[in-house]
């Protein structure tokens, strides 16, 4: 299995022979190494509603046929837009023909913004947890810090945990550091931060601030391997 990140909360999994795609936020994202016409993800799972999140995916589900995986009322909203979707959750689990998806909370908001400056409401934002080929991947999504992430932590054994660190909008690094320590992952990789100026951070100071785990500064294009 690889895991690769792509700048901000960008996320991608091979496995099983498939390609998973978490927040696919591509065009916009000064960051990324990705390019649209290049990705042919087979499954897409988003976090939240946020322009930011859901980034390119009616574009990529329909022309991969993907199936889009994401909180329901998001969900709902993209199926209109004649894609395949999997509506979950928060605390529903479902398995896959790749593996196991559980949402979880997160404490955030939800909304998408149209070019004609409305809101639309998109349920809850979550978390999501993936259990792939023995290993158990946390995508925290846009979050502040909570005390339930012991929970998590204890319900569900992590390998590695991809956390916001970009302040402003979610957990700083300092916070972000007490959620590694309560979801106490084995590895845990930095995400959105330095996209735009109000989430300006050094990820150095995020591993830093890490009380024994094991931290890693992921660049856009950098791979782990299980």
């Amino acid at each position: 299995m690889k895991i690769s990140y792509h700048g901000h909360s960008v996320v991608k999994i091979e496995t099983k022979g498939k390609t998973i795609l978490i927040d696919p936020f591509i065009n916009g994202n000064g960051l990324t190494d990705l390019k649209v016409e290049n990705e042919k993800p087979d499954v897409i799972v988003l976090t939240h509603g946020h322009n930011d999140h859901v980034g390119d995916t009616v574009e990529l589900a329909k022309k991969n046929n993907s199936l889009v995986i994401a909180p329901n009322e998001l969900a709902t909203y993209l199926s209109w837009q004649d894609i395949d979707t999997h509506p979950m959750h928060i605390g529903g689990a479902y398995e896959f023909d790749f593996g196991k998806v559980k949402f979880t909370q997160a404490y955030h908001g939800s909304g998408f913004v149209t070019d004609d400056k409305e809101i639309i409401y998109m349920g809850m934002p979550a978390g999501v947890l993936l259990m792939l080929e023995g290993k158990t991947i946390f995508h925290a999504g846009d979050t502040g810090l909570f005390s339930d992430m012991k929970l998590i932590g204890e319900r569900h054994p992590i390998d590695v945990a991809f956390l916001p660190i970009g302040d402003n909008f979610t957990m700083g690094p300092e916070d972000a550091a007490v959620a590694a320590s309560f979801l106490k992952a084995k590895k845990v990789v930095p995400i959105h931060y330095n996209t735009f100026p109000p989430i300006k951070q050094d990820p150095q100071k995020f591993i830093d601030l890490l009380d024994g785990q094991e931290g890693k500064v992921m660049k856009a294009g950098d791979i782990l391997e299980y």
